[in-house]
């Protein structure tokens, strides 16, 4: 049983590019890629108008 109350985990393939750059942003910015990755969810969907 998964300990995770608030979260789901996903699986999904990116740019290699892309997430050699996420990870230094991660590291840069000690920021967890978790929570980096629901920033960009919301901007994403904050641009469709869909929050």
């Amino acid at each position: 049983m998964s300990d995770l109350k608030n979260r789901t985990r996903i699986g999904n393939t990116v740019d290699n590019q892309l997430l050699k750059k996420f990870k230094e942003l991660s590291t840069e910015t000690r920021i967890p890629m978790s929570k980096l990755i629901d920033e960009a969810l919301r901007d994403l969907l904050g641009k469709y108008n869909r929050l």
